[in-house]
């Protein structure tokens, strides 16, 4: 199987023109969203397709009431709610099980993000995706979906020296675990720029036997500074050359860096090569909810058209 198997690339006159292959590959497209941004939105039903995954991020700080109102409303407007469990901001196990019940009380959550979260100093027993797991409360609860993070880049925070030996070992815990719960598992990625190391990656992950359908993230549209900045804060390293280089076009600094390109070299090879591991689309709207939603609807067909604007 060739690596990459692209037709040609549409001009920049043709980037609204969307191909049925990035069509195809936005249907079933989730999206993140924070309580703060989540108010910011009058009605998610008039930007979001139906039966859209809405994740919730839980920034350190945030109260889990404000986490779990944002869930409720959400659930309430028509939408999946997974919320983001991050391991290092739970106190203990009996923390854990009450966010989980204060979830399901009010918003029926089954679905959830287990990763270790972004905080340098865990606040309590847990740093971990995988302790959250072994804690067994998930599958007590009835989850259906756990979804864990995955890196198309090397992450110097879990492998400090560099490569990816603790990240491969934490990929195959979870890989087995997938086979203890009855929940489904899917890996939810960082964001990226660049679809031929995205690809690679995919690639080898299924060498080595995962098997766990992979969610890839993706940049919603921002201004070029405002990518750069969340791309450095998350880690995301190599593919900052990929913005550097818009960097030098001083025609394209005051425009926004959009996920056109990326994605239709993704959809291209998917259309391809249909057992490619990468299954799903999840958007981080840096640029806002409103924006990256709109740009979902031009590029996306009748696979992106929100709820009210298919029962108007």
């Amino acid at each position: 199987m060739a690596l990459l198997n692209f037709r040609k690339k549409p001009t920049e006159g043709q980037a609204n023109a969307a191909s049925p292959e990035l069509q195809a590959f936005l249907k079933g497209y989730s999206i993140e969203i924070m309580p703060r941004t989540a108010g910011k939105v009058e009605d998610f039903r008039d930007l979001l397709p139906e039966g859209t995954r809405v994740y919730i991020a839980h920034i350190e700080g945030t109260p889990i009431e404000d986490m779990v109102a944002t869930a409720k409303r959400v659930k309430e407007e028509g939408f999946d709610v997974m919320p983001h469990f991050p391991a290092r901001i739970i106190k203990d196990k009996a923390t854990l099980a009450d966010w989980i019940a204060q979830y399901q009380g009010e918003a029926d959550v089954k679905q959830g993000l287990i990763l270790a979260g972004g905080v340098a100093q865990p606040v309590g027993e847990f740093d971990s995706s995988m302790q959250l797991l072994e804690t067994g409360l998930f599958d007590q609860a009835g989850f259906t979906n756990l979804h864990v993070a995955g890196h198309p880049e090397p992450n110097l925070d879990i492998d400090p020296k560099g490569g990816r030996a603790n990240t491969y070992a934490a990929l195959d815990w979870k890989q087995e675990f997938s086979k203890r719960t009855d929940a489904e598992m899917a890996l939810a990625t960082q964001f990226c720029f660049e679809a031929e190391p995205v690809i690679a990656w995919a690639n080898e992950l299924a060498e080595r036997g995962m098997n766990l359908p992979i969610h890839i993230g993706i940049a919603g549209p921002a201004k070029l500074q405002t990518m750069i900045k969340f791309a450095i804060a998350c880690g995301v390293g190599p593919s900052l050359k990929v913005l550097q280089k818009r960097a030098k076009d001083v025609s394209k600094l005051l425009l926004p860096h959009e996920p056109t390109e990326v994605l239709n070299d993704l959809a291209l090879h998917k259309a391809a090569n249909p057992d490619f591991n990468i299954t799903q689309v999840h958007f981080f709207p840096l640029g806002g909810i409103k924006t990256i939603a709109n740009w979902a609807i031009e590029h996306g067909g009748d696979n992106t058209a929100p709820v009210n604007a298919t029962k108007g």
